[in-house]
């Protein structure tokens, strides 16, 4: 997202320039001038003549009109090479973009090592952006070798500018020790700066981090306000959290309603959790109806993510015929892939528990079925996440 911004402003910064025209003074004697292109493609046309005559301004900014698709189709891969153009003759912003066509395989196939050096070439320049992607790749290993160090060296220079993401990346990295000491206060101050800036992952943090005391005093309102910034930009984990805070009165007045209205923003989105929150709300009539066809579909959505709680609630609605037609044959199947991904001893035991029971019931010929299933299940899900 934020390379898109920088591609839409910096285009409309570029067209401006060329087709600028001083305002002629009453009275005053000027030479004869051409006329400026007054159509989009007569406009387009003298900015291809000015970039095939070497002008890089006019080749970044061509570039920019076609990775944008303005006054041309999209097309990155004259995107690229018009931005390469501009690189070669240090272009900072066209050695950026250069990079990001190289990192999504835009244009030009997908080559992380020559995707951090052009970033390199634009940070060098002194390119926040382009240091913040450089320092991504560190921390990833994309490219480059992995090196946490070194990421974070390049997320203080882009800090040091005052770049958001920079902020917040470095500030994860103090916070976790991860290529810094840990530096819990350092880490606020700077999910701070950032989020003051509007970057909602930095606004969540600051959240998560006066909610828990970590690096500044405690504090359960703050801690809701700063969810609440992040929630109505539609971060889902902060939306989340804010629905945690009015579930439990956190930091703001306790309302079951609210809490269900910020976990359905949430579940909507796609977040697991969320949906596992509101399948629990459904499920025991808390702010709102009890509905247990609604606990079903939500727990339904959760656990087809994986979310193993919500498997094992899933399966003892099936089990008890609450929402759904009972089918041992379904309850065992969510049971058997919970258990698989279990991330604790305590709950494998728990969900082998729960197998054990149903399974007294059960036939041979349903046992076999449902075992098959959750093979299925599994295998299908371990495909996706490959």
């Amino acid at each position: 997202m934020r390379m898109t911004r920088t591609l839409l402003v910096a285009l409309a910064i570029a067209l401006s320039v060329f087709i600028a025209a001083p305002v002629p003074t009453a009275g005053a004697t000027q030479a004869p001038v051409a006329a400026r292109p007054s159509s989009q493609a007569e406009r387009l046309a003298d900015l291809r003549a000015r970039a095939d005559q070497g002008d890089a301004a006019a080749q970044l900014s061509l570039g920019l009109a076609y990775a944008v698709g303005q006054g041309v189709p999209r097309d990155y891969e004259q995107a690229a090479a018009w931005y390469r153009k501009a690189a070669d003759q240090g272009k900072a912003l066209a050695q950026l973009n250069l990079g990001w066509c190289y990192a999504a395989g835009l244009g030009v196939p997908q080559d992380f090592g020559q995707a951090a050096a052009w970033y390199r070439k634009a940070a060098e320049q002194g390119d926040p952006t382009a240091q913040t992607k450089l320092g991504g790749l560190y921390a990833s290993g994309d490219g480059v070798p992995l090196d946490e160090a070194e990421a974070a060296a390049w997320y203080q220079r882009a800090a040091d500018q005052g770049d958001a993401f920079a902020q917040l990346k470095l500030g994860l990295a103090l916070a976790n020790g991860r290529g810094v000491e840990r530096d819990e206060a350092r880490a606020v101050a700077l999910f701070r700066q950032a989020a003051d800036q509007g970057k909602a992952q930095a606004q969540f943090m600051l959240g998560v981090m006066l909610e828990h005391g970590r690096g500044a005093a405690q504090d359960l309102a703050d801690a809701a306000r700063w969810y609440r910034r992040a929630a109505e930009q539609d971060d889902a984990t902060a939306q989340l959290n804010l629905g945690a805070c009015y579930e439990l009165g956190r930091g703001v007045p306790q309302s079951q309603a609210q809490a269900v209205a910020w976990y359905r923003r949430a579940a909507d989105q796609g977040e697991a959790r969320a949906q596992a929150n509101l399948g629990h709300a459904y499920a025991r009539g808390r702010g709102v109806a009890q509905d247990h066809a609604q606990a079903a579909a939500w727990y339904r959505r959760a656990a087809d993510q994986g979310h193993a709680s919500s498997q094992i609630e899933l399966a003892d609605l099936y089990a008890r015929a609450l929402g759904v037609q009972r089918s041992d044959v379904e309850a065992l199947r969510w049971i058997l892939i919970a258990e698989s991904r279990a991330a604790s001893p305590e709950d494998r035991a728990a969900y082998a528990a729960a197998r054990e029971r149903l399974t007294r019931r059960m036939t041979a010929v349903q046992l076999n079925e449902a075992r098959r299933l959750a093979r299925e299940w599994i295998d299908a899900f371990d495909r996706r996440r490959r």
